[in-house]
């Protein structure tokens, strides 16, 4: 019984020939990006921002949309809330409280009035300016770490030409999503610098894939003319990464629209890093192999990595 196919197993798209078309669609939604974080700003949580944390624990199992909504009214500004560990235990972050500390006891003291005696207090804290500026300094160095080990991977993993494409194709899919966020007003925080560096990790994914089969084609066919061999090698992997895209989107959506309001900005990030790192794998990746002069081995020179695809051919 034959699978399930959304597309042929080998269409005969035209990619490489289109590839101007999708350089200016990148550039233009970079410089988009740009802008909208330069004029509007990112809306940053708790976590960049400074604020208050408290640990609370309910007699039975909480209602996190009624305290939500109970806390939202008191007019604090963000206040965020989620369980944390057992069903009875809340974990509530208030933003930092324009003033000095008077101003963030004031916060606490109007919570715990709200909330009443029928919650027990385990811990309140105060996250001040300095410890969410390293937190969020810590971010921009995971993200910019994990962008330089990605590119040393795929340097050694196949050439620096297609380390560099790779580079280029992940840096988009950063920059856009932090676009996404700045347009969209969304918080921010720890979660979201978790969710760019899931979306590097998958966006790399797709883009080895595709390289593999360029890299394996050019051993294989030694006339063909380079753009149309990039254009194959998408074409032959195009169904095992529409699929492999459509089933995470699957899980995906379904986080986004039942997880509840704290995982959400995870989800919309990752829903967008999932569409915009399958577009750069075949749009913006292979492509930019064409400008980057992409070679054929010649005769008797040793290959980086072994060959496990059988026999070479030639057409």
């Amino acid at each position: 019984m034959a699978g399930l196919r959304l597309i042929s197993q080998k269409p005969e798209l035209e990619f490489i020939s289109k590839r101007l078309i999708f350089f200016a669609f990148s550039v233009l939604l970079i410089i988009a990006s740009a802008s909208l974080f330069g004029v509007k700003g990112l809306n940053y949580g708790i976590d960049f921002q400074g604020g208050i944390l408290m640990e609370v624990r309910t007699s039975e199992a909480a209602d996190i949309k009624d305290l939500r909504k109970r806390l939202n009214g008191l007019g604090l500004g963000e206040v965020a809330l989620q369980e944390f560990g057992a069903p009875t235990d809340v974990l509530i972050r208030v933003q930092r409280q324009e003033g000095g500390e008077k101003a963030q006891q004031d916060a606490v003291e109007a919570v715990k009035a709200e909330l009443g005696d029928n919650v027990k207090y385990r811990r309140t804290e105060f996250v001040g300016p300095k410890v969410s500026e390293e937190l969020f300094m810590d971010g921009v160095m995971a993200v910019s770490l994990a962008v330089v080990a990605i590119l040393i991977y795929i340097w050694f993993r196949f050439e620096w030409q297609f380390g560099l494409g790779a580079v280029i194709a992940l840096c988009h899919d950063v920059f856009s999503t932090i676009g996404l966020f700045a347009i969209t007003g969304i918080e921010f925080n720890l979660s979201t610098v978790a969710a760019i560096l899931t979306i590097a990790g998958y966006s790399i994914n797709d883009t080895v894939v595709v390289y593999d089969r360029v890299r394996e084609n050019l051993r294989r066919y030694k006339t063909m003319p380079i753009p149309e061999l990039l254009n194959n090698s998408i074409n032959e992997t195009l169904s095992r990464t529409v699929m492999t895209s459509l089933t995470t989107l699957l899980a995906l959506l379904a986080l986004y629209f039942l997880g509840g309001e704290v995982i959400r900005g995870f989800s919309l990030a990752m829903i967008w890093g999932v569409v915009i790192g399958t577009y750069s794998s075949i749009c913006l990746a292979v492509p930019l192999l064409l400008y980057f002069k992409v070679r054929r081995k010649k005769e008797g020179e040793d290959d980086v990595t072994p060959d496990f695809s059988g026999a070479e051919e030639t057409d």
